[in-house]
């Protein structure tokens, strides 16, 4: 099946399109959304990671990005949490199966089949919107919220070359030592914990060493959000950082939870972030 186009919509002079293709990768049609401000060639592209229970529209609507998106050229593609179907495996819980990919390749039966997020993301995705859309493959961000903040962590330490800035709300820091993260990787992955040290965020770091530090690495984290102590652990993170000297601005911020309204609250300030690394439109 050839990228198809769901819908499409003006948006501050660009589009939101909406589409819907099969994956290689998870063998399933997966979806994705993609804000392309008007008149941009060479783009610099930024790929937002949604969190738990979300879809790919979770945040186009509600993030808040695209009219700071417009005036600063960035294209933005927001793609689904998760393979889904009826043929896919799922749990009744919130937080595993469909809807909590974690953006990790799982190993475990019978997850293994359908839950390839990690290679959708970081492989087969990127070839789709680089034959699709008006974008410089060479600068490329990654920021999320939640589980998609652990994705976008991770993704971008494990693929330095690939992706350039990085950002997060809210991440789940470190998955190997919380709840959720826990719960995720013994189905996904099986019970060595030795497997799972490749997607967390705070073991990744700290293996980096005294390679190369990154640009700087922006982290919102909502002061009031529920979450904060027993799944999201940012004081790790802002650790693991400190050992092996990368450069993180990590903002605490009063007053704010975990929802989308602390999202589109600090939007702008990571958009402006990613393009100050990434650059405008070539």
């Amino acid at each position: 099946m050839a990228l198809e186009i769901v819908s499409r919509h003006g948006c501050f002079g660009g589009t939101v399109t909406y589409y819907r293709h099969a994956s290689s990768a998870t063998g399933t049609l997966m979806r994705f959304s993609a804000f392309v401000p008007a008149n941009v060639q060479n783009a610099p592209l930024l790929w937002f990671l949604s969190g738990l229970t979300c879809t790919e529209d979770n945040f186009t609507v509600k993030g808040g990005a695209y009219r700071q998106a417009a005036a600063l050229g960035l294209v933005i593609v927001a793609p689904d949490t998760s393979p889904r179907g009826a043929d896919v495996p799922d749990d009744p819980a919130y937080d595993f199966g469909q809807g909590a990919g974690f953006y990790i390749n799982a190993t475990q039966a019978p997850w293994a089949t359908h839950f390839q997020m990690e290679r959708y993301i970081a492989q087969e995705l990127p070839q789709v919107v680089a034959a699709e859309l008006p974008v410089d493959m060479r600068r490329q961000g990654l920021f999320g919220h939640s589980m998609g903040g652990h994705g976008a962590l991770t993704l971008a330490l494990k693929y330095p070359q690939q992706f350039t800035s990085i950002s997060a709300f809210a991440p789940i820091a470190a998955p190997t030592q919380v709840p959720w993260g826990r719960k995720a990787f013994t189905s996904y992955l099986g019970s060595d914990e030795a497997a799972w040290q490749d997607h967390d965020a705070c073991v990744l770091m700290r293996r980096s060493g005294d390679r190369r530090a990154m640009p700087a690495i922006l982290l919102d984290q909502g002061a009031d959000d529920p979450f904060l102590h027993e799944q999201l652990r940012p004081e790790l993170f802002e650790a693991a950082c400190a050992a092996v000297g990368q450069g993180l601005i990590l903002r605490r911020q009063a007053g704010y939870d975990h929802g989308y309204f602390f999202v589109s609250t600090f939007i702008d300030d990571h958009l402006r972030h990613h393009a100050a690394i990434l650059g405008g439109q070539s």
